[in-house]
This record gives C-alpha cells, sequence and structure tokens, in this order.
C-alpha cells in the first residue's frame, strides 16, 4: 500500500522516523490519516527533514520502497492546480455530474414508460383491427345468407 509521509528526526532516540499523512485508497482517491502514525526507521538510516516521501508498504507491513514525493507533488499541481481547480469546484463538479446521471436516468424511465404505454395502444389497435375484420366477414356471411 503506497503512503504519503514526512521525514522527522526522533531525537531521543537518534534515529529518523516516517509519519503518516495520507494513505493512497484506489488510484484517485487518498485519505488522510488524522491519527498520529509513526514508522521507526534503522539506525544507519538519514534523510533530510521534513522531506515528502512516498511509501511503498508489503501486505505484511514491510516497508519496500521510499522516494522523494517531490515529482509527484509537481504532477499534482500540473494536473490539478495550474488550471484553477479548487476542491470546492471538483465537488461542484462531482454534484453537477450526479444530477446529470439523476436526469438521464429519469429520461431513462420516462421514455421506458412512454415505449411500454405505445406497445400498450399498438396492441389495442391491432385487437380493434381484429375485431373490425371478425364483424365484416361476419356482415358479409349474413349479407350472402340473405341473399
Amino acid at each position: 500500500m503506497l503512503y504519503l509521509a514526512q521525514v522527522n528526526k526522533n531525537k531521543f532516540l537518534d534515529k529518523y522516523q516516517l509519519r503518516l499523512l495520507a494513505r493512497q485508497e484506489t488510484q484517485t482517491l487518498w485519505v488522510l490519516i488524522r491519527d498520529e502514525a509513526v514508522i521507526l526507521l534503522g539506525k544507519g538510516t538519514t534523510m533530510s527533514e521534513n522531506l515528502l516521501v512516498l511509501v511503498q508498504f508489503s501486505p505484511t507491513g514491510d516497508i519496500e520502497s521510499v522516494e522523494d514525493a517531490s515529482n509527484w507533488v509537481l504532477n499534482l499541481v500540473q494536473t490539478y492546480l495550474s488550471i484553477g481547480m479548487t476542491p470546492e469546484d471538483l465537488q461542484q463538479e462531482a454534484e453537477r455530474a450526479e444530477n446529470w446521471r439523476q436526469s438521464l436516468t429519469l429520461q431513462n424511465q420516462d421514455l421506458a414508460r412512454r415505449s411500454l404505454e405505445l406497445e400498450a395502444r399498438r396492441e389495442q389497435i391491432q385487437a380493434l383491427e381484429e375485431s373490425l375484420k371478425r364483424d365484416r366477414n361476419g356482415q358479409q356471411r349474413e349479407s350472402q345468407d340473405n341473399s
């Protein structure tokens, strides 16, 4: 699992530690870690304090890789912030998309209802046509019988 973390120095233990800030849930969804979550690094590990890093953990919880998050952060800035998108803008777009989806669902339901109504009317017309044919055939037989 991928995490965003900040490197800090634990002065008491004289070791570097990673303070976990966020966890990747899906490709486009990250969840902030509200509780203080700290991972101590080995004694020989040295890093710049306050550096943001991406940490990949194995399924067993071991650190698989640690890499500088600078390029990742710059990509986020370029992708989302350089066009002036704010979280509020994204929320409005999500709401607009949901409203559009609901509108399409209602239109689809209305079309399905109309289609059923048209099918019922078609069946009624066919039944009336057959009834008229029977009546005509019956009248023709009566007139032939009377002749």
